[in-house]
């Protein structure tokens, strides 16, 4: 069952469209990620379900309700901000505290629900705190809890981890999965982090102008994004205008072995570094090796060859090449993707 669906909705500030015909189902239990970027609409987005923008056409339906004209204090929703909004004049238990006491809840059931969710987020006993001795991802949590403490039918994230540090953010999105998949949660995020974003979502759905380029789970828009724009915000650099014949394309990099059953004609196609094999003799595109950067599990490697882009390309650790060195590669059709022409 949808939890969430969006039909047809459009958001308009002037002349820009922020949402443009936009649909989409998040179904119980289910959690999805929003990505984009900066102007894409998906912060217009989530403010539209939450209640916090109006929207100029199509539905807004929760639990398979339409939402038009309903408050955003009465739609069922929690919500958790990039910047926490916590209320400095209140400790822990307090703020954890603040919907359940917004709703009538009874003192004791108050404090049982508090010590519940602070335990939950991995805070216990914490109640009695000041929010101001708090670290960064120990306010995370308390946003987290007092969010959960109503009971929403929807949790909608804002940049939930936007300032945290990148170790802590690792740490945090593998622990926020797990929560929510005990809980039965149906959270909608959103987020600019890809990785955050594929590492937390059971689906991705990627924005661009107002509209969505594509949705699908993590891996099907990684192994296949639907668009060189997608291909590109995904953070892949090796894309060119190509031209199938076969079970290859013609492109600046020579002729190029494509996946069996790829669409025939003109594409742009992208390569992915880990489909870039720098061989051990300068067979095939040679190449020089202009920079050499240490990912911690591979080596990441930019290729110049004669006349030709610049091409990315991932090795082992023991297996690249010098900066300054010259090589010859191949390409793994397994990792050549065949995108739709722009």
């Amino acid at each position: 069952m949808a939890m969430l669906r969006l039909s047809d909705v459009s958001v308009r500030f002037g002349a820009r469209a922020a949402l443009d015909s936009v649909d989409l189902e998040v179904t119980e239990h289910e959690t999805v990620c929003v990505l984009g970027p900066s102007g894409s609409g998906k912060s217009t987005l989530l403010r539209a379900v939450a209640g916090l923008q109006d929207i100029d056409h199509g539905r807004v339906l929760l639990g398979g309700a339409d939402q038009r004209g309903v408050p955003a204090h009465r739609r069922g929703v929690g919500l958790m901000f990039q910047d926490h909004q916590l209320f400095p004049q209140r400790d822990v238990g307090g703020n954890v505290a603040f919907g359940l006491r917004m709703r009538g809840v009874r003192r004791a059931e108050q404090a049982r629900r508090v010590a519940e969710l602070l335990e939950l987020v991995g805070l216990p006993g914490a109640a009695g705190r000041e929010v101001s001795s708090l670290s960064g991802g120990e306010q995370q949590r308390v946003a987290l809890a007092r969010a959960l403490a109503p009971e929403p039918r929807l949790l909608m994230l804002d940049e939930p981890l936007g300032q945290l540090d990148r170790g802590l953010r690792e740490r945090l999105v593998v622990e926020l999965r797990g929560l929510f998949r005990r809980l039965g949660t149906t959270v909608l995020a959103v987020t600019h982090d890809q990785s955050e974003a594929f590492a937390l979502a059971d689906r991705v759905v990627v924005m661009r102008d107002g509209r969505i380029a594509q949705t699908g789970t993590p891996l099907e828009v990684w192994r296949h994004p639907a668009s060189e724009f997608v291909a590109r915000f995904l953070g892949f650099d090796n894309v060119v205008p190509a031209t199938v014949h076969g079970a290859a394309a013609d492109t600046v990099w020579g002729r190029i072995p494509v996946p069996k059953g790829s669409p025939q004609g003109p594409c742009r196609l992208l390569i992915r570094p880990s489909g870039v094999r720098v061989l051990p003799s300068p067979d095939g595109l040679r190449c020089a090796v202009t920079s050499r950067v240490f990912r911690g599990t591979h080596v990441a490697l930019r290729l110049e060859p004669e006349n030709a882009p610049p091409l990315e390309a991932e090795c082992g650790l023991g297996d690249a090449p010098e900066q300054g060195a010259q090589a010859g590669v191949a390409f793994d059709p397994a990792e050549v993707v065949v995108l739709p022409p722009e």
